[in-house]
């Protein structure tokens, strides 16, 4: 039973990591995109009214994946919490350094505070 969970939860952790790489390299594609767009546009000696519908888009694309992100690194806590459920607490996935207490840090969402 020990080894049926290990297999399965090696098939979603690679696919969790494809899914990571996946998102990562769309945003710098994408971050690429919108970053290189104003500076050719003013080499080309058009005006900045030429492509800003083309550069909110893409900025409203990186937005998104921005979020996207957030979503599958919460997405992982999760699995993570998951695998100690299952009995696999002490198997690390990825071979890459995790922050200290991943699946418990805190959100970095913005906080309101009363004026006072």
């Amino acid at each position: 039973m020990l080894k049926q969970r290990r297999m399965i939860a090696d098939q979603v952790a690679a696919s969790l990591f494809e899914a990571e790489a996946a998102i990562d390299a769309a945003l710098a594609k994408t971050a690429g995109l919108a970053g290189v767009m104003p500076g050719l546009r003013a080499d080309a000696g058009l005006s900045a009214l030429i492509g800003q519908d083309a550069v909110e888009r893409a900025s409203e694309a990186l937005s998104l994946l921005a979020k996207a992100r957030r979503a599958i690194c919460e997405t992982h806590k999760e699995l993570d919490v998951a695998k100690t459920q299952i009995g696999l607490g002490a198997v690390m996935y990825g071979g890459v350094e995790k922050p200290p207490n991943a699946a418990l840090a805190p959100s970095r969402a913005l906080r309101a505070v009363a004026a006072g």
